[in-house]
């Protein structure tokens, strides 16, 4: 007996900025799909300038998943994320259309479609000394203590980003070995799919060409309500604790607020801190496997065409299979 063949599952990734809301939602269009949103910041409300999140018009063309489900004071990770995603996955697989995850947090997705090892507890005491000893050092001494426990996860991790450096130290000196060889250990990938990845990677000057403008625009006060005000908004709010109001844009928004930038220098800031992001991103996402890499940006026709044939291909293959399936009598 011929076995059944797996539902496919549909990932667009690639670095901020390349258009792959455009190309998810044009393909789910195309294809009944629902989209499943992997950005570490637009599940929380009330974040809408910063993050690029589809508009609310893009939203009532297609369905859309994890978006909008946190308050900006409650705490998400890339474990909640992978366990909301999974359920969403399965839900819109048993409704008969095609889940399309689409993002750029390259851990939520790894999470997602890998699994997460099952990690030591905080341990709050060892994460105050590491704090007060950042303090007291040089710049970029937390990385270099990383270096020393765990080189591969010190290559993945920014120097600047203290919450993942002080975990990523927590967890290599918990277990007794670097974190990334714990992460091998107790992981459940996603199963009962066949995944197809399509990656989209646009020429570098023409991708931060195209981050410098998006940036700009954030801070653009002839828009209506600019990243500044949202900013203000959210800190009348929420206060300054929450973590996501450190994501990039939002940083430098709230600089302007504190008079430390003027908004011109916030710009320039954010303009540089997306292009490095976006180079992290496509440093992260050459390690996923059998990624069909197309060399545009996901709102442009050409590409658009090939993305829609490579599910077009996927789809006629498990379309294939089921009739091969009846054909024998299965």
């Amino acid at each position: 007996m011929t076995a059944e063949v797996d539902p496919l599952l549909v990932v667009v990734l690639g670095p901020t900025a390349s258009g792959k809301t455009a190309l998810s939602i044009q393909l789910a269009e195309r294809f009944a799909g629902e989209i499943v949103s992997c950005d570490s910041v637009a599940v929380y409300r009330g974040m809408e300038i910063g993050t690029a999140k589809p508009s609310r018009e893009e939203r009532a063309r297609v369905p859309h998943h994890l978006i909008d489900i946190y308050e900006l004071d409650e705490h998400s990770t890339a474990g909640d994320y992978a366990r909301r995603a999974r359920k969403a996955i399965a839900a819109i697989t048993a409704r008969g259309h095609l889940p399309i995850v689409t993002g750029g947090t390259g851990l939520y997705l790894r999470a997602l479609l890998e699994g997460l090892f099952s990690g030591p507890q905080r341990s709050e005491e060892l994460r105050e000394r590491l704090k007060r000893s950042s303090e007291r050092h040089r710049a970029g001494w937390l990385h270099d203590v990383l270096g020393r426990l765990d080189a591969a996860a010190a290559e993945r991790i920014h120097a600047n980003d203290v919450p993942k450096l002080i975990r990523a130290i927590e967890v290599s000196v918990a277990a007794r070995r670097p974190m990334t060889e714990a992460w091998k250990d107790g992981r459940e990938p996603l199963r009962g799919y066949r995944i197809l990845r399509i990656g989209l990677e646009p020429e570098r000057q023409a991708l931060y060409a195209r981050i410098n403008e998006r940036a700009k625009k954030m801070f653009d006060e002839g828009l209506g309500v600019d990243l500044v005000e949202e900013t203000r908004r959210l800190i009348a709010r929420y206060g300054e604790q929450p973590r996501a109001l450190d994501s990039l844009g939002y940083r430098q928004a709230r600089a302007v607020l504190c008079g430390t930038m003027t908004r011109e220098e916030a710009i320039a800031a954010a303009q540089q801190g997306h292009r490095n992001y976006a180079k992290r991103q496509q440093t992260w996402f050459r390690r996923e496997p059998a990624v069909h890499w197309l060399t545009g940006f996901g709102d442009d026709a050409a590409i658009a065409a090939e993305a829609e044939e490579l599910v077009e291909q996927a789809l006629d293959d498990t379309n294939h299979h089921d009739s091969g399936q009846l054909k024998a009598g299965v």
